[in-house]
């Protein structure tokens, strides 16, 4: 079965972006693990507003995996880079992880994090945690009534400050 990987950056205040959605204060001078991870994924599955700030960046880095975002908005179309998912999440992930290919990528953002955490689709965390605190922003996690056990598997700091953690999701209750 293929697993569900979140790799994502939060400030030390726990915030994936500004606000207004920025991402300026992410660090880009080193690759800190990232073209590694993106070669051990072939699936990348997204939000509609991560989705959207991700076209702000240029062309859409996403072409070579298959991509796929989730909205409940009818009028939403992420055609022609991604596939729009508008089905029940679980059902709709269960099945994609039976299928064949590599590890899955779980872009984000905060609001589709709830549900994999929810329904327990999630194995694996790599957060890199950047030394800034935005003071307000979007949280890495919008909804705070779940217990989640992690069990860490690795951590590096880099020079820079920047701290990466690999945790593996555990189930609850067991």
């Amino acid at each position: 079965m293929r697993r569900i990987i979140l790799f994502i950056a939060a400030s030390l205040d726990g915030y994936i972006a500004r606000p207004s959605g920025e991402v300026d204060w992410l660090f880009t001078d080193q690759d800190y693990g990232y073209t590694e991870f993106l070669a051990s994924v072939d699936t990348v599955l997204m939000g509609r507003k991560t989705y959207e700030q991700v076209l702000t960046f240029g062309e859409f880095p996403y072409q070579e995996k298959q991509s796929y975002v989730f909205s409940r908005d009818p009028g939403f179309d992420a055609s022609p880079h991604a596939e729009t998912v508008r089905t029940d999440i679980k059902a709709f992930v269960e099945t994609l992880r039976q299928s064949n290919g590599k590890d899955i990528w779980l872009v984000g953002g905060a609001a589709l994090i709830y549900p994999f955490l929810k329904h327990e689709l999630l194995d694996e965390l790599i957060l890199s945690v950047h030394p800034i605190l935005l003071g307000s922003g979007i949280p890495l996690f919008s909804e705070t009534d779940l217990t989640t056990p992690l069990q860490c598997l690795a951590s590096h700091c880099y020079d820079s400050g920047l701290v990466q953690m690999k945790y593996q999701v555990l189930k609850r209750g067991g």
